[in-house]
């Protein structure tokens, strides 16, 4: 296998950046809500895209995360205790940019008792207050394997939880060294059995190493205990202080890699080199009716 390098993007991963007013726009708003997004803490290639389209997926409890996982640029170090208010400038933030489906994810806050959870579900309830009808997807941390924290999450019944996986079993050590493959399994599993009308979702970045077996391990251990929904990305190395990229893995190999999702019963997949867990995330549940095999 190829070593580790820093080798020039591939064409498929070359794009235009469509800034315009309406990016400045939903930037500004976010700013001046005093919000943060995952978007730009974890420089996500997409967020022009979503930006100009008024999307963004919002970032709870501040922006440092008490871990430091080797492949996330968001920032590490002390937090100060969550915002009480945060919840309804999160709401408000959504209603201003007229979305009707809303994702929400944290930093991982290790140091709070239910590491953030009844943020969470505060988060939920403000926007359904202030958005009639709107559906919220929650990407939410492993909560340290905490089995109320994630009750009270899913007592605010969001419309789909997400919980990303991430890599493979192997590469936990080197890529998530302060977090655990099978409590991060368990979690899935607890919301399949628990609140099995709330879609589980997970997801998977490619291209840090991992051989197509271990992949598919994964991917099987994924839907044993319930996932439903599931996207594959590759893997891109945000700062020079990040892991670099193993390989970079060609768009007809992520189509392949969905098919043989599908195959194996997840009910929605998005797969591609641009794909992340919350791009696009409505089109992952529009036709989710828990029957069948789609693909986007």
């Amino acid at each position: 296998m190829p070593n580790p390098s820093r080798t020039p993007k591939p064409p498929w991963l070359r794009r235009r950046l469509p800034t315009g007013p309406v990016y400045e726009k939903v930037r500004a708003m976010i700013a001046s809500g005093h919000l943060h997004t995952v978007c730009q803490e974890a420089h996500c290639p997409n967020q022009w895209e979503c930006f100009s389209h008024h999307t963004a997926t919002f970032l709870l409890l501040g922006d440092r995360c008490t871990r430091n996982c080797r492949f996330c640029a968001v920032a590490h170090g002390p937090q100060g205790d969550p915002d009480p208010n945060e919840p309804d400038r999160v709401a408000k933030a959504a209603a201003a940019m007229n979305l009707r489906y809303v994702v929400v994810t944290s930093v991982t806050r290790d140091d709070l008792p239910d590491g953030g959870a009844s943020i969470f579900a505060d988060t939920i309830r403000a926007i359904r207050k202030r958005i009639e009808g709107a559906k919220v997807e929650v990407l939410i941390p492993d909560f340290q394997g905490n089995a109320e924290a994630l009750k009270t999450v899913l007592e605010a019944e969001p419309d789909v939880l997400n919980h990303n996986l991430e890599t493979v079993s192997r590469l936990y050590p080197t890529v998530r060294p302060e977090a655990n493959y099978e409590q991060s399994l368990a979690l899935i599993k607890r919301v399949s059995d628990w609140a099995p009308q709330i879609p589980a979702k997970s997801g998977l970045m490619l291209g840090l190493g991992e051989t197509a077996a271990e992949i598919q391990l994964a991917l099987a251990d994924l839907q044993r205990e319930g996932c439903r929904l599931l996207t594959l990305g590759q893997y891109l190395q945000p700062t020079k202080a990040n892991l670099p990229v193993y390989r970079f893995v060609p768009p007809e190999e992520f189509d392949q890699w969905k098919e043989i999702a599908l195959d194996l019963g997840f009910h929605r997949v998005a797969s591609g080199p641009f794909v992340r867990s919350s791009y696009h995330a409505e089109d992952m549940v529009k036709t989710d009716s828990g029957e069948g095999n789609k693909a986007i």
